[in-house]
């Protein structure tokens, strides 16, 4: 039989494990009184400060919060984010570095950090190091945003092979629905440095492959136009030019110019004017004006009064007063003129209004 004195000892270690347990709650409870900085606090105080736009003192909060709570990395893509808004890219860019050499962070939390670490590169102007940071997403659910995003890099540093390349990696269906006119003016970029080369073969072949991307697209129409008035296929010429004008009729103010110079070259200068007098019918344009002009000197001076008399041009008024006023202008007023009429000698962005005196396909 066992004694009752065996069971003695249980006696004494129930109290002694509930007095333990009390002691220990205590002093967890009493640390966080000594520190209300740690992290609940700091965080709402955080979250509150930010809801009412006081980016600063959130950041500080946040900052109070990584401090106590080292360990949690959604108060570190807070803060990491809340860097960028800011425009402080260093520290957003140390504070995803730091959580990038984490061994204990999941997978999932990796990928987010290097796609938050891409951005803060890229939002820095390092285009290179955003560029190899995008590169090692493209295997993880954020390929879509990483291959965008170095399209858009390869873009801005003018790499028009990688540009394609990975436009070409893309969906066919988006390709086709949303990239092909940028496929084809990677292509036409391509074909502008052949020719700044002398590679006239070359260029042209770049221009018919940007048609191919993009049928009827107006800049390689009018690029490919160029390599065979170059080459003096004045005819094939003037057909790229026809063709895409009756597949864009609006786009007539930029082929306008050409028009002139392949008519008289082929013997088609009344049909042509014929054509341009249709096209002003339609969409009345200084360009048109201005190539019908060429097309028939002799009615320059009726075409850009009629002009006029509809649609008010310095431009056009100061052409008229240099040819037809009967007297030298005074260079203070031709110089006025002429720069008073410098605007509406522009293209303007539908995007964001930037004017400039050349064509840009880029906004």
């Amino acid at each position: 039989m066992t004694s009752v004195s065996d069971f003695t000892w249980l006696l004494w270690a129930f109290p002694m494990v509930f007095a333990m347990g009390w002691a220990f709650s205590r002093l967890d409870i009493w640390q966080w009184r000594r520190n209300p900085g740690n992290a609940p606090g700091a965080t709402f105080r955080g979250l509150s400060l930010l809801l009412n736009e006081q980016q600063d003192e959130a950041i500080d909060a946040f900052i109070e919060a990584v401090q106590s709570d080292p360990d949690s990395s959604e108060l570190h893509f807070a803060l990491g984010n809340l860097f960028r808004r800011r425009g402080d890219y260093d520290r957003a860019i140390r504070v995803h570095e730091h959580l990038l050499a984490r061994a204990d962070l999941s997978q999932a939390d990796h990928h987010r950090a290097q796609q938050a670490l891409a951005l803060d590169f890229l939002k820095a102007g390092l285009l290179d190091r955003a560029e190899a940071a995008y590169r090692a997403l493209l295997d993880t659910r954020y390929q879509h945003e990483a291959q965008m995003a170095l399209l858009g890099i390869y873009e801005r540093t003018r790499d028009w092979e990688h540009a394609r390349n990975m436009a070409q990696s893309l969906s066919p269906t988006e390709t086709v629905a949303q990239l092909s006119s940028r496929l084809a003016h990677f292509a036409c970029e391509q074909a502008d440095a052949a020719l700044r080369a002398g590679n006239e073969q070359q260029a042209l072949l770049l221009f018919r492959q940007a048609l191919n991307d993009h049928p009827n697209h107006v800049r390689a129409c009018l690029g490919e136009a160029r390599v065979l008035q170059m080459q003096e296929q004045h005819s094939a010429a003037l057909q790229s030019l026809l063709a895409c004008a009756q597949a864009h009729p609006d786009h007539w103010p930029l082929l306008a110019a050409a028009i002139p110079a392949l008519a008289h070259a082929t013997d088609r200068t009344d049909e042509m004017v014929q054509v341009l007098e249709m096209a002003y019918a339609r969409t009345p344009s200084i360009d048109v004006v201005l190539a019908l002009c060429a097309l028939q000197p002799h009615t320059q001076s009726t075409r850009l009064l009629k002009h006029l008399e509809s649609h008010t041009s310095i431009a056009l008024s100061h052409r008229w007063l240099q040819q037809h006023s009967g007297i030298a202008l005074p260079q203070g007023i031709d110089r006025s003129l002429d720069k008073a009429s410098i605007p509406q000698q522009r293209y303007r962005c539908v995007s964001c209004g930037f004017e400039a005196r050349t064509w840009f396909w880029q906004c």
